[in-house]
């Protein structure tokens, strides 16, 4: 079963497979930005431009340029006020109201990237097995998407893809083990990819590298490989991370709640990339049950889910677990699922009783 599950691997990358170079974001010398629309940051779009060599060597932002005008002395003024130099310009000498800013003197500003490992599953336990430490029940992880900006040369890497990791059910330990190990895996697998598309593999590479790594222990059935496959192309040749690529997928199979969005990146103290924080879960039913959950309890009713910079994501203590109220829950997003899948797992099963018999019969 394990080689024919590889050879489909295999043959999944072949087929997605695209020679391409890692994407690697080119700034000029100087670069200069603008709030084009209003919006208080300029992470849009057209917002973002490389500076202008003039004939004099001098830089000028292209950003809302208008020309001079010629006084009745000869010299030249800015319409956009005395405070801008006029600049010669091939078509005559223009003046711009926003300021160039050398890279190398006055670098892009980047917040951490969130660095939350989440509560290890592994803790110490005593001879009859009873936990040392303090158990979380349904716990997350802070981590964080980009949208449209800058550093991820305008592409969306928050975009939903799809539902790639399946929950799966049950109550058993072997079960529970097996949920923790995808959402182990999801984490893994992306480290894997964006290490070697950095490294210089191509999509199709890194991203086999990357669904090899998923499926290191862990049941193969719990991943769509195809899809696992095809999101992380896409992700890699869009120039997002491994972290947009982690809470991407976990996202996309419903297993994240967002907290907010924040500022990651800025230059001269405007912002020219966000981010949006979120707490993902190793499961989608923890999410649904942490949402629902958590305004029933005070212990959450001062920080919440924390902020979006910070996502404030840890799980329940057996106490507080006892104490929710599931009747006040709405867990028909949960329930829904599972009767599409019982249905599709009903088919699943089928099929392979039949070709099970087939081969037995020696057809």
């Amino acid at each position: 079963m394990r080689a024919l599950f590889l050879k489909t691997l295999c043959l999944c990358a072949a087929l997605f497979s695209v020679c391409a170079l890692a994407p690697s974001p080119v700034y000029a010398q100087q670069l200069c930005v603008a709030d084009l629309n209003g919006n208080g940051d300029a992470d849009d779009p057209g917002e973002t431009a490389a500076c202008e060599i003039t004939p004099l060597g001098d830089y000028q932002c292209p950003l809302q340029k208008v020309s001079c005008v010629q006084e009745q002395d000869g010299a030249y003024s800015c319409p956009l006020g005395t405070q801008f130099a006029c600049l010669p310009q091939d078509g005559g000498p223009a003046c711009s109201p926003n300021q160039c800013a050398d890279l190398t003197i006055t670098p892009i500003e980047d917040e951490p990237v969130p660095d939350d490992p989440g509560v290890p599953a592994d803790g110490a336990v005593d001879a009859d097995g009873a936990c040392l430490g303090n158990i979380e029940i349904f716990s997350g992880r802070a981590a964080r998407c980009r949208p449209a900006g800058l550093r991820t040369t305008f592409s969306n890497c928050c975009k939903d893809k799809g539902k790639i990791v399946k929950d799966g059910m049950g109550g058993s330990v072997s079960s529970i083990g097996t949920k923790i190990a995808v959402a182990k895996g999801v984490f893994t697998g992306m480290k894997a990819a964006y290490g070697a598309f950095r490294a210089g593999a191509t999509a199709g590479q890194a991203a086999s590298a990357g669904a090899n790594a998923i499926v290191v222990g862990i049941d193969p059935t719990s991943i769509a490989i195809s899809l696992a496959i095809n999101f992380m192309m896409d992700f890699l040749l869009s120039g997002c991370d491994q972290q947009d690529m982690e809470v991407g997928m976990l996202r996309g199979s419903g297993m994240c709640h967002e907290v907010g969005s924040y500022c990651s990146s800025k230059i001269l103290g405007i912002c020219v990339q966000k981010a949006r924080g979120h707490c993902c879960f190793n499961t989608k039913l923890g999410r649904i049950i942490q949402e629902q959950g958590r305004p029933q309890l005070k212990s959450f009713n001062a920080v919440g889910w924390g902020t979006p910079k910070q996502p404030y994501c840890r799980g329940f203590t057996p106490e507080e677990f006892q104490a929710l109220d599931f009747s006040k829950m709405d867990l028909s997003e949960y329930y829904s699922e599972i009767e599409a899948r019982a249905q599709a797992d009903i088919q699943i099963d089928m099929k392979d009783k039949i070709d099970a018999h087939m081969q037995a019969i020696g057809k």
